[in-house]
């Protein structure tokens, strides 16, 4: 079988073709830029090409597909698409081709879902499946700094899945067992209302055989790392692997997790002092600044400097009244223009004065772009001992990463 992936290199994407490649199907695919996963791709020998998707490196391929699977964010115009579509080649979205492939090697599908924590609860449970020799292939929507973001080993008994409600793509599923982190309304692009999100959910633990709320998840407390969230999310994790596992000893599944090195884009050290993370909802910003702050203490830190890029104007106009209290915790926060993408013409952007207006913390607030002038500003605090946190789930965070953040002085 050989199979196409538009979008292949960014971490929706890239980890579903490293499994395909891994379970022997021929897998290539392009994307318009460099994504994070492109480097993965290319160590494991998929042809990738990166460039304008004209259809050109498409048409080299198209006369032996079998299987055109694309993201979510391309267009029904794309000329791949389009093209695939007119050679009769079978065209999907990623859902298909994924619960094609875990029928197709006989594996119990563990599929951690949810509106905030699911990468990182996903991921710890892809480390203590490695760290604990346990059979389990995975795709997780990140980079993991201690594995492949995704990979299939022959004799894989589970497949781990990070399972997106986004464009409704975990319903796709039928799995052997679903861990549910949190439930709170978002993709109002794709769920009218609070009441349609929640269905959606109730509909995916109705196909699942086992199901595993982080809600029921017990002993948090017996778990070292930084923030309430983040002990939670070990807690729903090692629930998971007892039921993976169920004649593991607790206790060395508990000392594993407590060594969990974290993941990309999820508090993620770039720096002493310097983070990085995916929060772009009201509930995960609250949550990532109790991480925060617990690792201020345990570094003997002055405080948090947040820099935040609301994602999608669509989104902001769901969730304004949810950042009342979402940066508690924080001591100064510089607030960016809203990352816009899939969006509706008809809503006016909302500025970042009018989303900020009803924020209740004692945190000064200053609107500013991504540029050297906030560059400077950031690595002025840095120096002065203050940790910087960055929350964006759009483009800020490139930027962010090349700043030469030097020594903090004063720590």
């Amino acid at each position: 079988m050989k199979v196409y992936i538009s979008g292949i290199s960014g971490t929706g994407m890239g980890p579903l073709a490293l499994v395909a490649k891994n379970a022997g199907i021929d897998v290539c695919g392009s994307d318009l830029s460099k994504g994070a996963i492109y480097d993965e791709l290319v160590k494991a020998g998929i042809d990738v090409y990166i460039g304008e998707q004209d259809g050109k490196f498409l048409n080299e391929h198209l006369d032996e597909l079998d299987w055109f699977v694309y993201t979510s964010a391309l267009s029904e115009d794309n000329p791949e698409l389009v093209q695939a579509r007119e050679a009769g080649v079978k065209c999907t979205k990623r859902d298909d081709f994924t619960a094609y492939l875990v029928d197709k090697l006989g594996l119990k599908m563990v599929a951690v879902a949810g509106t905030h924590g699911k990468t990182t609860t996903t991921s710890m449970i892809v480390w203590a499946c490695l760290r604990l020799g346990l059979p389990a292939a995975y795709v997780v929507g990140t980079t993991l700094g201690f594995a492949s973001s995704g990979a299939y080993r022959e004799g894989d008994k589970y497949f781990v899945y990070e399972a997106d409600e986004y464009d409704r793509n975990f319903l796709k599923y039928h799995p052997w067992l679903a861990a549910i982190t949190t439930v709170s309304y978002d993709h109002p692009d794709i769920y009218k209302d609070v009441e349609e999100y929640a269905a959606a959910f109730r509909q995916f633990e109705g196909q699942s055989e086992i199901v595993v709320r982080g809600e029921d998840a017990f002993g948090a407390e017996e778990f070292e790392l930084a923030g309430e969230a983040r002990r939670r999310d070990a807690a729903l994790a090692c629930e998971v692997v007892m039921r993976m596992a169920p004649g593991m000893d607790r206790t060395e599944v508990v000392r594993v997790l407590n060594d969990f090195p974290g993941v990309g884009r999820r508090f993620e050290k770039i720096a002493d002092g310097v983070y990085t993370d995916y929060a772009h909802h009201p509930e995960e910003i609250a949550a990532t600044l109790k991480v925060a702050r617990d690792q201020v203490v345990r570094d003997r830190l002055r405080g948090v400097v947040v820099v935040y890029q609301p994602h999608q104007n669509v989104r902001q106009y769901e969730v304004r009244d949810g950042y009342q209290y979402a940066f508690v915790g924080a001591d100064k926060i510089y607030w960016l223009p809203t990352y816009l993408t899939r969006e509706d013409p008809a809503l006016a952007v909302l500025t970042p004065e009018e989303l900020a207006e009803n924020v209740s913390v004692g945190a000064i607030i200053s609107f500013a772009e991504v540029g050297n002038e906030l560059a400077e500003k950031l690595k002025e605090f840095h120096s002065k001992g203050y940790m910087i946190l960055l929350m964006t789930a759009g483009p800020a965070d490139a930027w962010y990463r090349n700043i030469d953040w030097g020594e903090a002085k004063d720590f």
